[in-house]
């Protein structure tokens, strides 16, 4: 009797500690929260240049990252449907929030199709200079089904215009992080930056598949100051939702000056350079 007396105490404490380390979200459209999450070191934000878009819900804080094999523990996270709809597990293959609301001219640029549903969060910020990074985990239901289509979603980061948030000079998508489609013949692309949540036994989080960590990465960003625009949007439709996971404080500036500032014209380039370099592997 003890025996089993110990059996059950034990098993009630293992249930009880998955349910302590799953994903936890909480949901905020306050801009001003959200931006303090994100920014670290070597960052100034001008208070009254805050501004985000996006429904009710659309955004939020997450906690408990690691549990789930996401690869960062806590931040903020950036969806086109419900923030609270990435919690796992991957019972809903196909979770849809249609909001109806607007896309984002931007990343009209950058996506296969027009953009809808996008959720914005975009700021002001002065620096002493140096380098500045970002780390981020993008994920999404549109993963394996609309890989190679015009409804695969997409994700930017904007400093001072140029999207950073590349791979391959490519912009973080459903269409540039994959495994291919045997079935269409679509080969992959970046594969091995990839997982998989389409097979049992599945991570804690909703989204179909998900980016290892990646780190967006500018050298030698001059003094003064400059604009953010984290940005993502559903393509081509409203269904099949996508997010963004934004490690906490990790936008920051590096304290030692740049020896040499590029001029803006050579952002972009510098930024794609640097992409294959930026990327960094989730640990396993």
């Amino acid at each position: 009797m003890n025996g089993l007396k110990t059996l059950i105490v034990a098993g009630s404490f293992a249930f009880a500690s998955s349910q302590v380390s799953a994903l936890a979200i909480t949901p905020s459209n306050d801009g001003s929260a959200l931006v303090d999450a994100i920014v670290g070191s070597g960052i100034s934000v001008i208070s009254s240049s805050i501004n985000y878009v996006g429904a009710d819900g659309q955004a939020g804080f997450f906690d408990d990252g690691l549990a789930s094999t996401i690869g960062i523990e806590e931040g903020v996270l950036l969806t086109t449907g419900l923030a609270e709809n990435a919690l796992g597990p991957n019972n809903a293959p196909a979770l849809s929030e249609e909001l109806g609301t607007p896309g984002d001219s931007d990343l009209d640029t950058l996506a296969p199709s027009f953009t809808l549903d996008a959720n914005i969060l975009e700021f002001e910020f002065t620096t002493e200079g140096g380098n500045l990074t970002f780390d981020y985990v993008f994920a999404s239901e549109d993963y394996q089904e609309s890989v190679g289509s015009i409804f695969a979603d997409v994700f930017a980061l904007f400093l001072d215009g140029v999207n950073i948030a590349t791979i391959g000079g490519e912009p973080v998508s459903v269409n540039s992080v994959n495994c291919g489609r045997t079935d269409l013949g679509i080969p992959p692309s970046n594969c091995d930056a990839f997982n998989d949540n389409n097979t049992s036994p599945f991570e804690d989080i909703e989204y179909d598949g998900f980016t290892d960590v990646f780190t967006a990465s500018v050298l030698g960003l001059a003094a003064g100051t400059h604009s953010i625009k984290l940005a993502i949007a559903d393509s081509g439709d409203q269904t099949f939702d996508s997010g963004v996971f934004i490690r906490q404080n990790s936008l920051s500036v590096s304290a030692a000056p740049p020896s040499e500032v590029p001029e803006p014209g050579t952002l972009g380039l510098m930024a794609a350079a640097l992409a294959g370099l930026g990327l960094r592997r989730r640990s396993r």
